[in-house]
């Protein structure tokens, strides 16, 4: 092996090995209910505090960080069936576009009430709004926070989303919904779309089905937020010539892929299902990347206002949206 080139190879198998920890790690009782992605950042963020940031593989690290996070976005499209949506049709959109704007808004006005970290606040805003973890790891490089910050949200919305998934299923047999009805609420109000698979399940195939289609209809929408934000970010750094956001190519990829599987090729849905533990491994080894950068001495200081917050702006979310299906 080249030795310039073992940096990249070993830190790639470093943050394999973590992941790999990580979905083993997810799969004992109570922390299968949380997922391996955000057990896989707390050993990050651990490893960090105690055994320091292994600097001599960061070149991998970074890879990981960087570039198979976009790949795992990219691969993240499939799951997107764009018939499903258009053929749901416009009120299902709306709603979707509804409770987005209503998570980003609510977010950003609490923050800015209660002075709490805005780069945290606005991630953690499209997170609940959009599909979670996902759409945070989407839109980071567009708005060029930190990638503490990315790893942090991710963390957090996971963590939340679980807690709120797991208390919509021991709610549901109170509720005085059928189960496509309580389907659509988990869809457009649960953060990812682990989360909504979880809380429709209990409802059968068929509050399963509303559930994951409304939640599509959010995933489907972060292609335009990611434009919008891209022209926000350059109309505020306009005067700096040098500094505008280049377009996220990978997003081209994201579209590509969901209209692959969508028009072109009928996927088997062993492929799916494969294609969707991949994603999912590489989603965690970024992940992993990103939270070896995240410092525990600086987290209690910074995220602990956003995370109540966020709690605020779920719970708010889940009472709005059980009205309006």
């Amino acid at each position: 092996m080249n030795f310039s080139s073992r940096p990249l190879v070993f830190g790639m198998g470093f943050t394999a090995l973590m992941a790999g920890i990580g979905f083993l790690v997810a799969e004992l009782p109570v922390l299968n209910k949380t997922g391996p992605l955000a057990v896989a950042i707390l050993l990050a963020v651990l490893y960090r505090h105690f055994f320091g940031y292994p600097e001599s593989i960061r070149t991998g690290i970074q890879f990981s960080a960087k570039k198979l996070l976009r790949l795992a976005i990219i691969l993240f499209g499939l799951k997107l069936n764009m018939n499903l949506i258009l053929n749901e049709g416009i009120p299902l959109l709306l709603r979707d576009l509804f409770v987005i704007i209503l998570a980003i808004g609510v977010m950003m006005f609490l923050a800015r009430l209660f002075h709490a970290d805005s780069s945290l606040s606005i991630l953690l805003g499209i997170g609940t709004g959009v599909c979670g973890a996902s759409a945070i790891a989407a839109v980071s490089p567009i708005l060029k926070v930190k990638e503490e910050d990315t790893a942090i949200s991710a963390g957090l919305i996971s963590i939340v989303g679980t807690l709120f998934a797991v208390l919509y299923t021991a709610i549901r047999p109170l509720l005085p919904l059928d189960a496509e009805a309580y389907g659509m609420w988990a869809g457009i109000s649960l953060h990812e779309v682990a989360h909504v698979a979880l809380a429709g399940a209990p409802a059968g195939e068929a509050g399963l089905g509303m559930a994951l289609l409304s939640k599509l209809g959010r995933v489907f929408l972060l292609v335009p937020l990611s434009l919008l934000l891209i022209w926000v970010m350059n109309r505020v750094k306009q005067e700096d010539t040098t500094n505008q956001i280049a377009f996220p190519w990978f997003l081209l990829g994201f579209i590509g892929m969901s209209l692959l599987g969508s028009y072109v090729i009928d996927l088997p849905e062993a492929v799916l299902e494969t294609t969707s533990t991949v994603t999912s491994f590489l989603l965690t080894m970024a992940m992993v990347g990103l939270g070896l950068s995240v410092s525990l001495r600086e987290l209690k200081q910074r995220a602990l206002k956003p995370l109540i917050l966020l709690f605020v702006t779920s719970i708010l979310l889940s009472f709005v949206t059980y009205w309006i299906v």
